[in-house]
């Protein structure tokens, strides 16, 4: 039986894109060698990785507006290090807002100073701050969109003179939003787009060569962009898996037409969790996720019965992250309504038992 996979990540993915992405496994494009067989040099996989970078730039209305997009390796982890290295010549803010700006919070103390200029740590994240005062003078700001740990997510983004910068990781695609106002989008693609292996980092060019220090090749941008994501060997089977769930994305309407669906599945689960006494949200009202659900019982001496039935329904990956302990629910571009609708069922049949 097919689970219904509501895991953080590695992501659930489209059928189709499986069985595509399975098939080249073994033989790409009738071509007697498998995609992780072909050279990355090779006609088929700069096709491939063309493709890729033109779809991604394409989906977000970005196409012939100064900027690139890049496949690169070392997850939105490695991403926090490149974008100090490229932008941060004396002072960056960043709004903590989680488990992984703080991360990123510390891999930027390395080059310069940081202005945190809102946190939510002081509620253990479960909100969004806002009416913050971003200062003069940033080298940029950086943001994360969606906290994929404790379930919030920033509905209306700031306005500054600095360079934006958003770790969009887990909502990337997911809904529509003016991505020209970024300078910087990066992106592990094992939240919302393709297997773990490969991070989609979007750059404005203009924004790059602008610090005083000489940058590692393997962490520059500039470089990345000049050898068009061939500087050292891709993993090419993410790149391909992430392409074609891009082709997907296109194919049903694009990002306004998952929007939509998003919308739904969300609503549907965060209903069920107000109505049901069994079960209280996480994160504010006002800041929930529209990718991740995080809730919790009201009555711990539940927890065997309620884990017991969605495990028996088929249901994967619920449980919550040991920073917040509950349960999560990560709704991603690929999972299906009626799958959100099998878990809202277990839960009111919980109610039903109690």
């Amino acid at each position: 039986m097919k689970k219904h996979n509501f895991s953080a990540g590695p992501c659930v993915l489209p059928q189709e894109v499986l069985l595509k992405a399975s098939g080249a496994v073994m033989d790409l494009n009738n071509s007697g060698l498998s995609l992780i067989e072909i050279s990355h040099r090779s006609k088929d996989f700069v096709e491939i990785m063309d493709t890729a970078r033109n779809l991604v730039l394409e989906l977000l209305g970005l196409k012939d507006k100064g900027y690139q997009a890049l496949f690169l390796q070392g997850g939105a982890s490695l991403e926090f290090l490149m974008v100090a290295y490229n932008l941060l010549e004396t002072k960056a803010g960043y709004l903590n807002t989680g488990t992984w700006s703080a991360k990123a919070i510390k891999e930027a103390n390395m080059f310069g100073e940081i202005v945190e200029v809102g946190s939510s740590k002081d509620e253990n994240y479960n909100y969004i701050p806002k009416g913050y005062v971003i200062p003069e003078g940033l080298d940029y700001l950086h943001l994360t969109s969606n906290n994929t740990i404790f379930g919030t997510q920033i509905k209306k983004f700031p306005k500054t003179d600095a360079p934006l910068v958003c770790d969009m990781s887990s909502d990337i695609f997911s809904r529509q939003l003016d991505f020209s106002e970024f300078d910087i989008i990066y992106a592990g693609a094992q939240k919302n787009m393709g297997p773990a292996g490969t991070t989609l980092v979007v750059v404005k060019e203009d924004v790059l060569g602008k610090v005083s220090r000489q940058i590692p090749s393997m962490l520059d941008y500039k470089v990345h962009i000049a050898k068009e994501s061939m500087f050292n060997t891709p993993p090419v089977f993410a790149v391909y898996t992430s392409m074609l769930t891009l082709e997907w994305l296109k194919n049903l309407g694009g990002i306004a037409a998952i929007e939509e669906i998003n919308d739904k599945k969300a609503q549907l689960l965060y209903s069920e969790v107000d109505l049901n006494p069994l079960f209280e949200g996480f994160a504010k009202n006002e800041d929930r996720s529209t990718m991740n659900a995080t809730f919790n019982l009201t009555d711990e001496k539940l927890k065997e019965s309620f884990d017991s039935m969605w495990k028996e329904a088929g249901i994967n990956g619920l449980n919550g992250h040991r920073s917040v302990g509950g349960y999560r629910a990560s709704m991603y571009n690929a999972l299906s309504l009626e799958s959100v609708g099998v878990l809202v069922e277990v839960m009111s049949e919980l109610e039903r038992k109690a």
